[in-house]
């Protein structure tokens, strides 16, 4: 598999740490209020490579983090007048239900930088005793980016260029307008921890490093996150990482594009500001994922109510595809027949076709298409056909399941089993139709409809969908 690591700049066969084993962290929310649509972009993006990774046989460590302290959050809390766990409780459990609402997967650990902050103190320390700290007389720990020579090499920018856009803002004390936090000393009605600074909290950047060393080891395989993180975090995390333990912090980087909205920049001054749940309640988790890896990973997307409709209809034609062909799985008799096992191989070609996109830098939309070319074939060469049989019927079913359940799509399949009365019906409407009493048949149509089920007649009989 090859990666575009963004501090080569090219793509680069995938080689981890320990053969087999691949360890991933992801950079998480700040939990203060609701994820937008923005977040949504590398929760489904880096869930997906997830599950490419355990598809190809990799043993996959995955570690997302939850911000749980920091300015934003502690401005909420003083908005809210509650503390400001309240705030982190709240807000983790509402991305726990957009996360399952998305389908994605649990990371294997999601720590908290509160939990860490004894760990957080011992790098930051050590960082000190190395020369690579400094604190203030107000308690701030900061780092000296001077100090690391290699500062920059992923933003791919020298540091005289990093230093002309740096300032030093009021109150701070810093060496160098470049050095940034590790450790904030307490300001009057801040949350705190002690340390060897006096009392105070960690800064934003070193809790990933702290956490990713913990959890992960000091060298990780891929280390992903938007792009907007490129710098300063991730150039803050490098530093920091490799300056204290003395190896490379990560092999491969992956960074998602941005999304605009109706061809802009999202933000809540152009009031085109979308949560996750704010689009979800008009159409569904669903076509949110699908939008956010329709495109490779690395390109701009555009979110619009067109865009996401046309995201919906998409998926429609995939679930149609599905649902005829899990009829006909039902419907079938055992016992292959002439060219079956040819169309069996013409369907593999799209599998071939689907991971040949996915090791090429993890091609989503390629894989997409193949998908789509799946579910063509199938409904030519399957659906349309009045008695295949089982074996095929099951063999396509499953590779179709397989290669949706990659991208973490078709998760909401829907329950086609109904009860005897409604069977009743259908069976009536079937002796209807068979006698060309079309006046009946339309009206037991519209009674199953007023029940919320959808029939639909083909060749191989009468498909029930509930609604």
């Amino acid at each position: 598999m090859k990666i575009y690591n963004t501090m080569s700049r090219k793509k680069e066969e995938l080689q981890t740490v320990e053969d087999g084993k691949v360890k991933i962290y992801a950079c998480g929310p700040t939990v203060y209020n609701f994820i937008h649509i923005g977040n949504a972009r590398p929760i489904c993006v880096f869930d997906t490579l997830r599950r490419y990774l355990k598809y190809r046989g990799y043993d996959v460590a995955f570690v997302q983090n939850f911000t749980d302290i920091d300015d934003k959050i502690i401005k909420r809390a003083n908005e809210e007048k509650i503390d400001f766990q309240q705030v982190t409780e709240k807000y983790i459990a509402e991305y726990r239900t957009d996360a399952k609402g998305l389908n994605v997967l649990e990371a294997d650990i999601h720590p908290r930088a509160t939990e860490n902050v004894q760990q957080i103190i011992e790098m930051v320390k050590t960082l000190e005793e190395k020369g690579y700290a400094y604190a203030t007389e107000y308690g701030d720990v900061y780092f000296r980016t001077n100090r690391f020579k290699e500062y920059g090499k992923l933003s791919h920018q020298p540091l005289e260029d990093l230093e002309a856009g740096a300032r030093i803002s009021i109150g701070e004390t810093k060496e160098d307008p470049m050095d940034f936090a590790l450790w904030k000393g307490a300001k009057p009605g801040e949350p705190y921890w002690y340390s060897p600074w006096g009392q105070g909290r960690p800064g934003w950047h070193i809790e990933c490093s702290t956490m990713a060393k913990r959890y992960l080891g000091d060298t990780i395989d891929i280390h992903c996150g938007g792009q907007d993180l490129i710098f300063p975090h991730h150039e803050n995390e490098i530093a920091q990482s490799e300056c204290c333990n003395g190896v490379t912090f990560a092999n491969y980087w992956m960074h998602n594009g941005y999304i605009n909205v109706d061809n802009r920049k999202m933000s809540k001054s152009l009031n085109n500001f979308f949560t996750v749940r704010d689009v979800a309640e008009k159409y569904g988790y669903e076509p949110i994922r699908y939008l956010m890896i329709s495109s490779h990973y690395r390109s701009p997307i555009n979110y619009s109510v067109e865009i996401i409709e046309q995201c919906q209809s998409a998926l429609d034609r995939l679930y149609h595809c599905r649902e005829d062909l899990s009829f006909l799985a039902g419907k079938s008799v055992s016992g292959a027949k002439d060219g079956e096992d040819k169309l069996k191989e013409l369907l593999l070609t799209h599998k071939q076709d689907f991971i040949n996109a996915m090791e090429d830098d993890f091609n989503t939309a390629d894989a997409i298409t193949a998908l789509f070319e799946l579910a063509r074939d199938i409904n030519s060469n399957i659906n349309a056909q009045t008695q295949p049989s089982k074996e095929l019927c099951d063999f396509a079913l499953a590779l179709y399941d397989e290669l949706a359940d990659v991208l973490g799509l078709l998760y909401n399949k829907k329950d086609n089993s109904v009860d005897d009365e409604i069977q009743s019906l259908i069976d009536k409407r079937n002796e209807a139709r068979k006698n060309k009493d079309w006046a009946a048949a339309d009206k037991i149509r519209d009674e199953l409809k007023a029940k919320g089920i959808t029939i639909k007649d083909t060749p191989q009989g009468t498909i029930i969908i509930t609604d």
